[in-house]
C-alpha cells in the first residue's frame, strides 16, 4: 500500500490481528494506557456506534476495531497533524469502511451529531488540570496531557448529550481526579457502574483507574479487582500478556 510517512514518522506493530499504527517519533506516543481502555471496552455491543474523544494517533479505536464487532467508530482529534497521521493509519490497516475521523475540538460535536445518536463513547482525556504540574515545552504533548483546550467536564458533558438512553461511557484517567470524576459524572447522568484501580506493582498505589458509566442508570457500583502492570520480578503480570495478546 502507498503511504507516504514524513520524515519523523514511523509504523508501529501492535502484534494484534495484523493491526499497526503510525506515531510521530518525536510526538506523543500511545502509551499502555490506551490499551488498557480498549480492552475495558472490548463488550461494547455488536454493531454499536461509537465516539472516540480526543482519539490523538487512532490508538483505541484500532483495537476496538480489531477487539469489537462495532460496526462503525469516529475519532474525534483537534491537533491537525496527528489527525493527518491518524488517516493515514486508517488507510495502513484497511479500516475506512469502519474508523472515520473528524479534525475538530470536542466542543464543537453539538453541531456536528445529534443527541443521543452513539451507542458508545470512549475516551483517554487529558489528566493534568491547566497550569498544574510540569508543563511541557511541546505544544503536541502539552495538549495531550493538559486541559488546554477542553476540560473534564467538557468531555462528559457532550458525552451525556450525545450518548443514546442507556449508552456506555468508558474512560481512562488519574485516581486523584476521582472525587472530580464521579461529581461531574453524576451531574450529567452518566452513573457510575464499574471502577478498577490499575497499580504498577502489588506494593504500588494505583497510578490509573478505569471507569465505566452509563447514561440515565441506576446507582450501583462495582469495584473490580484491581490491575497489577508487573509482578514481584518486574515482568508483566498474566493478565497484561493477555491483554497484549502475548
Amino acid at each position: 500500500m502507498d503511504i507516504k510517512l514524513n520524515e519523523d514518522e514511523r509504523i508501529d506493530d501492535l502484534e494484534f490481528k495484523n493491526l499497526k499504527i503510525i506515531q510521530n517519533k518525536n510526538g506523543f506516543c500511545f502509551g499502555i494506557d490506551a490499551v488498557l481502555l480498549s480492552d475495558f471496552a472490548k463488550n461494547i455491543k455488536n454493531n454499536a456506534k461509537v465516539l472516540d474523544l480526543g482519539t490523538g494517533t487512532g490508538i483505541i479505536s484500532i483495537l476496538l476495531c480489531g477487539k469489537t464487532n462495532l460496526k462503525e467508530i469516529i475519532g474525534v482529534e483537534v491537533q491537525k497533524e496527528v489527525y493527518e497521521m491518524a488517516k493515514k493509519s486508517i488507510k495502513l490497516n484497511n479500516l475506512e469502511n469502519k474508523f472515520k475521523i473528524i479534525n475538530e475540538n470536542i466542543l464543537n460535536l453539538e453541531k456536528i451529531y445529534e443527541k443521543n445518536s452513539f451507542d458508545a463513547i470512549v475516551t483517554n482525556p487529558p489528566y493534568k488540570k491547566e497550569n498544574t504540574g510540569i508543563t511541557n515545552i511541546d505544544e503536541k504533548k502539552l495538549i495531550s496531557r493538559h486541559e488546554v483546550l477542553a476540560k473534564l467536564e467538557d468531555y462528559i458533558n457532550i458525552s451525556n448529550k450525545l450518548l443514546k438512553d442507556k449508552g456506555e461511557f468508558y474512560m481512562i484517567h488519574r485516581p486523584e481526579r476521582l472525587v472530580d470524576i464521579i461529581i461531574t459524572l453524576k451531574k450529567y447522568k452518566l452513573e457510575p457502574k464499574e471502577l478498577r484501580f490499575v497499580q504498577p506493582s502489588y506494593n504500588k498505589e494505583p497510578n490509573l483507574i478505569l471507569i465505566k458509566a452509563i447514561k440515565n442508570a441506576k446507582p450501583f457500583l462495582k469495584i473490580q479487582k484491581p490491575l497489577y502492570i508487573y509482578d514481584e520480578n518486574k515482568n508483566y503480570t498474566d493478565e497484561i500478556l493477555k491483554i497484549y495478546q502475548k
